[in-house]
């Protein structure tokens, strides 16, 4: 037979029963407290300044990297300004010794010592043009004509050239009229008291190689005049010119 529960029973249970409810209460304000407590706003503002430091990190690694792609362009820039000047200095040097190399030439022409001579052609250079000519290729010439035998006298007259070279494995001589391809052409005018530097334009056929050019003048008044060079004189990048003597 089954025991009825007294009232001291009942009221056991009911201060356990609000004992543990307590219990609970004060555990869930702990956790709270826990959550909410300053240690818990250190740790935050901590995450904070660590995002806040990474963020300056990375604005300062991103900084670095254009410093360093720009000093990379600067550089790039100064090696290229670099071999401009090498090679600026370069053509001044070369300058510097042709003109070097024209003062003594007009010192032992016009000097106090210099020997006396008629006229003579100094110096021929033949330069390949990129322009070709109707069925072959076209070439600049230079000549130097000198005289200082007759000082203030003014030395008048005609140039022509005369090529010779092989053609098809023939001999053959290009003279005046067939280098400028035209018939009855007229030579290149000079006038000079001491020097002059004369130029023009000569059409070589196609398949034609060249062995020697002479250099003929027509003076207006006196015998004429010519000099021959060397294919290989006349085009090489130092050719050799006769010296005054």
């Amino acid at each position: 037979m089954a025991s009825t529960p007294t009232p001291s029973t009942s009221r056991n249970w009911r201060i356990a029963l609000v004992v543990a409810v307590a219990l609970a209460l004060a555990f869930g304000a702990w956790g709270l407290w826990r959550v909410l407590s300053p240690a818990s706003t250190d740790i935050r503002a901590k995450l904070a300044d660590s995002e806040s430091a990474r963020e300056q990190l990375q604005s300062e690694h991103e900084q670095l990297q254009q410093r360093v792609a720009t000093l990379g362009r600067s550089d790039q820039i100064s090696r290229e300004a670099n071999r401009e000047l090498q090679g600026t200095l370069a053509e001044r040097d070369e300058e510097i010794a042709g003109l070097r190399a024209d003062v003594a030439f007009y010192e032992r022409l016009v000097g106090a010592t210099a020997q006396r001579h008629g006229l003579s052609v100094h110096a021929l250079a033949m330069q390949s043009q990129s322009v070709q000519a109707r069925d072959g290729s076209a070439w600049h010439f230079k000549t130097t004509l000198t005289q200082n035998l007759n000082r203030g006298a003014v030395s008048t007259g005609q140039l022509t050239l005369e090529v010779e070279g092989t053609n098809g494995g023939k001999r053959q001589t290009l003279d005046w009229d067939a280098l400028r391809q035209q018939p009855d052409s007229e030579g290149v005018a000079y006038s000079f008291k001491y020097f002059q530097q004369v130029e023009g334009d000569v059409f070589l056929p196609e398949g034609f190689s060249p062995v020697r050019v002479t250099v003929h003048l027509e003076p207006r008044s006196g015998a004429a005049i010519e000099h021959s060079f060397t294919w290989a004189e006349a085009t090489g990048a130092t050719a050799p010119a006769p010296e005054l003597e």
